[in-house]
């Protein structure tokens, strides 16, 4: 009987010494397998990269990608509501920038060398770059912005006779917004080519006007009284700096004034000046002055000797 238990014995011992053998193999060969697999170099032409190595990559470009989202977080909890667009826009294009950099350090760590692929794609690097010049022109320009400021988010600007809020700058356009909610997008070149108006550069209330022509038989001084009294009366119209006329010109058939007024939001001016229009044909057809249309004196000669016109 103690034969047996003993036979017993040795034989569990042995089947668990093999089993832990196998064990061990079995993992040896895994890691093995796992090794070759990611020292194995993926061939690109003359550029090779094991996946070890593609995969390091990946990974750095993932941790950079959530880094700068949590920078920017960090940030703009702590900047003003109006600044955080503004540092948004800076930050499109720094990132790209980052990108490049993060990619070359991490290259050549690895030691991973880019020559071949820059020789390689040199020639087709030249043909893109003159097939892309409004492209990198429009990318310059938008740095150009950023950098002395000419736009910046919230701007109200006229371009080509077109008239927007600036929503976003990215790195190759500019989006705005117009009055009636149109999406406005502009390449960033158009702003080194073209004459630009910033409407808000100097401050968020801006100069407007309204012209009048009247009668030559009206009393100016009424006149004058009148455009005062319509413009005060609007609710758009700031009262500091007051309002002031002009009487600009003895027209062909018409005295010419301007009222000139300060709004406080220049994005709507059109509304106020519809209403102060509005408003002195009110005035003025209570106080009877006319304003006057264009007219023309036709004369018809006749010929005494042939009786014709």
């Amino acid at each position: 009987m103690i034969l047996n238990l003993g036979k017993i014995n040795f034989t569990l011992i042995l089947q668990q010494k093999i089993a832990e053998k196998v064990v061990d193999t079995l993992d040896e060969n895994v890691w093995q397998k796992v090794r070759e697999i990611l020292i194995f170099k993926l061939e690109l032409g003359a550029f090779k990269i094991s996946i070890l190595s593609l995969l390091i990559v990946i990974v750095t470009f993932i941790i950079t990608r959530y880094a700068l989202g949590l920078i920017t977080k960090l940030i703009t909890g702590r900047l003003e509501k109006d600044n955080v667009p503004k540092f948004q826009s800076l930050l499109s294009f720094i990132k790209y920038f980052i990108y490049a950099l993060v990619g070359v350090v991490v290259f050549q760590m690895l030691g991973i060398n880019l020559t071949p692929i820059l020789a390689a794609s040199a020639a087709l690097l030249v043909g893109v770059g003159l097939a892309l010049q409004t492209l990198f022109q429009d990318i310059l320009s938008g740095v150009f912005i950023l950098i002395d400021r000419t736009v910046i988010v919230g701007d109200i600007i006229e371009l080509d006779n077109k008239i927007g809020r600036v929503e976003e700058i990215k790195l190759r356009t500019t989006r705005a917004v117009t009055i009636d909610n149109k999406v406005l997008i502009i390449p960033n070149h158009q702003y080194l080519t073209n004459s630009l108006y910033n409407w808000t550069q100097n401050g968020k209330s801006t100069r407007d006007a309204v012209t009048v022509g009247v009668a030559y038989d009206s009393d100016v001084e009424l006149v004058k009284k009148l455009l005062l009294q319509a413009v005060n009366e609007n609710e758009s119209v700031l009262q500091f700096p007051e309002p002031i006329v002009f009487f600009e010109d003895f027209g062909d058939s018409a005295l010419n004034f301007k009222v000139m007024y300060t709004i406080g939001n220049s994005f709507t001016g059109a509304t106020p000046r519809s209403e102060i229009r509005f408003t002195i044909t009110k005035l003025f057809r209570e106080y009877n002055i006319q304003i006057p249309f264009p007219q023309r004196e036709v004369r018809v000669f006749q010929d005494q000797g042939t009786n014709k016109i």
